[in-house]
């Protein structure tokens, strides 16, 4: 089994400096943009300027079917993952609206739809017709798995070399919370009642042969939690495997890379097992409402930006940042300085108020 896994470009401490000085000389109270102040410097210390570019930027959308859907875990049929698909690849979707507001490009990949569309757009890099049912065995094998990671790697490689400075990840895939959830456990040694949801909408009853699906999974399977291949080869999705690939392959290149919700973050927690280091090239967009959200979150060590109780997918609470972020930029590069008022700029004070 071979990979093209990465070596993640260093990061410029410098540059980090040299932004958070700017900011500091734009004409407002110290660190008054909070969290968008660091998460600037953050983008400076990746691209290794303090020129941030923030244009042109891309979300990239990882489609794939998931054999346990047969269980009746999901409201609806492995039919919708194609039909979504379709739908961003004619630009008609909830991802394409919200990115066309955002000025982004969205790429969509097929990393294993089982009735895949007849699109030109739809980016072919399909490992399988769809995962196995992980209740009866691993849910794809590991050789997979890495070929799966290596074309999230490759379509990052991709727009790189066409001059994307940023991007946001996404995802398509019916029974993808399912599978999102059993990594979670799996990988944080929790139990499936903590970390599974109601994906789109399931009952009690619903929920509960979700979590006896998550169990019954980990316990045919008995993934090596110190092997994140072999956690991802038995529970996972091939579009959860192209996220984890596209996250190394954004630390590799030196770009910026912004999570969605639950499943993107499952799948950067896999990249970040794999490569402790790509963990600086993540940001982390909303906490959404999946009960395993924040739980990953702190697993990776992110503070989200929006608290909103999202659970659309699709890369639609990641690309939501693309706006906030530029009114961020604008203040960053403006001329309203201390300098240009002749004010002098403000300092941390010491003593008692």
């Amino acid at each position: 089994m071979q990979s093209t896994f990465i070596t993640p470009k260093p990061l410029s401490e410098n540059a980090r400096r040299l932004a958070q000085h700017q900011f500091d000389h734009v004409a407002k109270p110290l660190n008054s943009l909070g969290r968008f102040e660091s998460i600037l410097t953050q983008i400076a210390a990746i691209q290794g300027t303090d020129r941030v570019s923030l244009d042109p930027r891309a979300v990239l959308i990882f489609c794939g079917d998931h054999g346990v859907v047969r269980h009746g875990i999901s409201q609806c049929g492995s039919d919708v993952t194609s039909r979504v698909a379709r739908s961003i690849c004619e630009g008609t979707s909830n991802i394409n609206l919200m990115a066309n507001c955002a000025h982004a490009a969205v790429f969509a990949y097929d990393m294993g739809i089982a009735d895949p569309p007849d699109c030109p757009n739809l980016i072919r890099m399909s490992v399988a017709g769809g995962t196995n049912d992980f209740t009866q065995g691993p849910a794809m094998s590991p050789e997979q798995a890495v070929q799966a990671i290596d074309s999230g790697i490759r379509a990052v490689r991709d727009l790189d070399g066409r001059g994307f400075h940023l991007l946001a990840l996404g995802e398509m895939g019916i029974g993808n919370t399912t599978s999102s959830a059993a990594l979670t456990a799996a990988f944080l040694h929790l139990s499936p009642e903590t970390v599974t949801g109601r994906g789109s909408g399931l009952s009690d009853e619903g929920l509960a042969r979700k979590i006896q699906v998550i169990r019954r999974g980990i316990e045919v399977n008995h993934p090596d939690t110190s092997d994140p291949i072999s956690v991802l080869s038995t529970l996972g999705g091939f579009e959860i495997a192209g996220m984890a690939g596209a996250c190394l392959g954004a630390a590799e290149a030196g770009i910026p890379i912004i999570l969605d919700g639950v499943i993107s973050c499952v799948a950067a927690l896999i990249a970040v097992r794999i490569c402790p280091a790509a963990g600086a090239f993540l940001i982390a967009s909303h906490v959404g409402k999946e009960p395993s959200s924040r739980v990953l979150l702190d697993a990776l060590e992110l503070s989200p930006v929006l608290d909103a109780r999202m659970a659309l997918g699709e890369g639609t609470g990641a690309v939501m940042l693309f706006p906030l972020l530029d009114m961020v930029h604008e203040v960053y590069q403006s001329s309203h300085t201390f300098d240009a008022l002749d004010m002098e700029a403000y300092r941390p004070l010491g003593g008692q108020a």
